[in-house]
């Protein structure tokens, strides 16, 4: 055999081969298809009928705008019902979040870091609360607030939501922390870092995909519910977002359409701060899932 020819043979070529790209049963994607257009539907049908005339939607409820009507957002947008339902949502939602955050990063360091007696129990009663809805629970909630003097006031409302996300936040969270590995406690304690020290400065940076995605579950959590404001808050004053969406809707049940852009601009902005958050979610449940 020729010895260039051997050489050619042994030495590998420049290109690299690419890996194939294969693709999933077409039964799946078609699938997902369905679903996704059984979810975008109504939000889409929502949206689009507030820039709908209601005489268009009492013709034909399913049909396109001809013309569009902008009418409808702007008088919704110049409401100041509208921006203090949204002021009160966003102060609960937020008040939830860093409730639920900062408790969850401290129980689940605990939970996950330290030995003790009880720790399997403790962790057991937060993973039990997944089970309990906040509708199961609401009689005796609402008793147990209106004992506290917090009826009628958004604090009555941020306080139940901290508690309710907290299963969820440490559910996902042990996992992140129990993945730190103790030799870099060890080597941050002989470089003269405290306990405290150590969390703040290693703790909290290696979580952080798990802290960002619990905190976006409680936000959107919080900003969607609607059952505890219902029993707490009975001044309009303080309505969040759902329960205006429901006194704007008794208000002009005749006008249909502007209450569809009431309930659009209601639920756009959990929308947009969700899909903005998508792949936080997906990475800190997968990491959550993998410690």
């Amino acid at each position: 055999m020729n010895t260039s020819v051997a050489i050619r043979a042994v030495r590998p070529s420049g290109r690299r081969s690419r890996p194939k790209l294969r693709w999933g049963s077409p039964g799946v994607y078609l699938l997902a298809v369905v679903l996704i257009t059984i979810c975008i539907t109504p939000v889409l049908y929502v949206i689009i009928g507030g820039f709908r005339s209601n005489s268009q939607i009492t013709l034909d409820p399913s049909g396109w705008p001809d013309p569009w009507v902008l009418a409808n957002y702007g008088e919704v947008l110049s409401s100041s019902e509208f921006w203090t339902a949204m002021l009160n949502s966003t102060i609960s939602a937020l008040g939830t979040t860093v409730g639920a955050v900062v408790l969850g990063v401290m129980a689940s360091y605990v939970i996950a870091r330290y030995r003790f007696s009880g720790k399997g129990v403790m962790y057991s009663l937060f993973a039990a609360g997944l089970m309990f809805p906040i509708t199961v629970a609401i009689t005796p909630l609402y008793l147990m607030i209106r004992n506290l003097g917090l009826v009628n006031s958004l604090a009555g409302i941020i306080l139940p939501q901290i508690a309710f996300a907290l299963p969820v936040t440490i559910i996902i969270l042990v996992p992140f922390l129990r993945a730190i590995p103790d030799e870099l406690e060890e080597a941050a304690a002989i470089d003269g870092a405290s306990r405290l020290g150590f969390f703040w400065r290693m703790v909290i940076p290696l979580s952080l995909p798990g802290v960002i995605t619990t905190g976006i579950l409680a936000f959107v959590g919080a900003w969607n519910g609607y059952m505890l404001p219902l029993f707490i808050l009975s001044d309009q004053a303080l309505f969040t977002l759902p329960l205006g969406v429901q006194n704007f809707s008794s208000q002009y049940s005749v006008d249909t359409a502007r209450v569809l852009a009431y309930t659009a601009l209601s639920m756009l902005p959990a929308l947009v701060f969700f899909s903005l958050f998508e792949r936080r979610i997906v990475g800190g449940l997968t990491g959550a899932v993998k410690g």
